[in-house]
Order: structure tokens, then C-alpha cells, then sequence
């Protein structure tokens, strides 16, 4: 089961790609709902309402935990925000989630109508994928571990990354949800039944 942070932003859109790709999808809006899941995407919205909202609903702390101990999530757009270490351009005090070591410039493509779209190529899916930029961040530097997955490849802002992973964690800057491509979410279910299949080969491994 993979859940979809549900306190604000794209989260039907997110639920019904799941559902597509043949997995069972949860909205997590507590504690207990996240204890449930297996994976879980963070979905785009504001990501300065989302992290007050996630305070409210006492969220913090269990998806740092989670997080840390190697859930394999995905953010995009906004949650690629909330799971950057560091944000430049960001509200005053705002807070992240953290675990991805990478940079993240908010709203560095501009205003709602700068948004733009554009056909990228995005390692391990074959062909172009149609990316949907809205208010979206770019990642200004990665860590050593951090893959870079996409790169805008035209006007200004070529060259820009666009989508990263590193370990467990996935992020695009984009929004797959919107487009009707499921295969961006079928690459983090792929990710997601790799991390459960190894984690039952360590169990596996301590009880032998």
C-alpha cells in the first residue's frame, strides 16, 4: 500500500495515477495512516501550508522517522520542497521534512504564469516524458549520492535539474500526476517493491 500525504495540494490526482498503475492507494492525513503504508508521495500544493498543516495534524516528527528509517518516498513540485535539506528563496522560516541532500530554489521557474511545459528525457523510463511545470522549484546542487534523474533541456533555464533520487527517496520538480503518464509513478512503485524485497531478505538474513 502507498500512501499520498492528503493536507493540501494534488492528492486525487496522485491517488487516481496509483490506482492506475495497479497499486492500492491511501490518503494519509494521521499517524496511524502513515504507519500503514509502505511508501508514500507527497504530493504538490504550497509547501509552507503544507508543513503548518502537517504540524497540526502531528505529522512531523513520524514522517522525519519514516523518512530516516528508509520509507521510500517521492515528492514532487511542493514535496520535492518539503524533502530538501536546504531551500533558497524560501518563506521565512520555513521548515522542510529533510533526507534529501539537495538544494531546492522555490518558485524558480517564476510565477503561476510561467508555468510551462516540456517533453524531458528521465532515466530509467524510456522515451520522452511530458513534464507539467507550475510554480515549480529547480534544484540549484545536489550531494555526492544524490542521482540526477532529468534536466530541462531548452530555453533559459536548460541545464536546470528537474528530478533526483537518492536511496529511498525520489523528486521531480514537475507534475506527473497532471499529465495522464503513469510511468513516473510506476517507477516509484518499482522503487518502493525493491525496498520491500530487500527489507524481507535482511529480515530473512537476522532470523537465520
Amino acid at each position: 500500500m502507498i500512501g499520498v500525504l492528503a493536507l493540501q495540494g494534488d492528492v486525487r490526482e496522485h491517488l487516481r495515477m496509483l490506482e492506475e498503475v495497479g497499486v492500492e492507494a491511501l490518503p494519509v492525513r494521521r499517524p496511524v495512516e502513515l504507519a500503514a503504508v509502505e511508501g508514500l508521495i507527497i504530493p504538490g500544493g504550497e509547501s509552507t501550508t503544507m508543513i503548518r498543516l502537517a504540524g497540526i495534524f502531528g505529522l512531523i516528527a513520524p514522517l522525519r522517522q519514516r523518512i530516516a528509517e528508509g520509507m521510500p518516498t517521492f515528492g514532487t513540485c511542493a514535496g520535492m520542497i518539503l524533502l530538501a535539506d536546504r531551500i533558497e528563496d524560501g518563506a521565512a522560516g520555513q521548515e522542510t521534512l529533510g533526507g534529501l541532500d539537495i538544494t531546492v530554489r522555490r518558485n524558480a521557474f517564476g510565477r503561476q504564469v510561467d508555468s510551462f511545459e516540456e517533453d524531458l528525457s528521465l532515466a530509467g523510463i524510456a522515451g520522452p516524458v511530458h513534464a507539467i511545470f507550475i510554480r515549480a522549484p529547480w534544484v540549484e546542487s545536489v550531494g555526492a549520492d544524490v542521482e540526477v534523474l532529468a534536466r530541462v533541456s531548452d530555453g533559459p533555464a536548460a541545464g536546470r535539474i528537474v528530478a533526483v533520487r537518492q536511496g529511498q527517496l525520489m523528486a521531480t520538480s514537475f507534475h506527473p500526476e497532471v499529465g495522464g503518464d503513469a510511468r513516473v509513478h510506476q517507477l516509484f512503485v518499482d522503487l518502493v517493491r525493491r525496498a520491500r524485497t530487500q527489507r524481507r531478505t535482511d529480515d530473512e538474513t537476522k532470523r537465520d
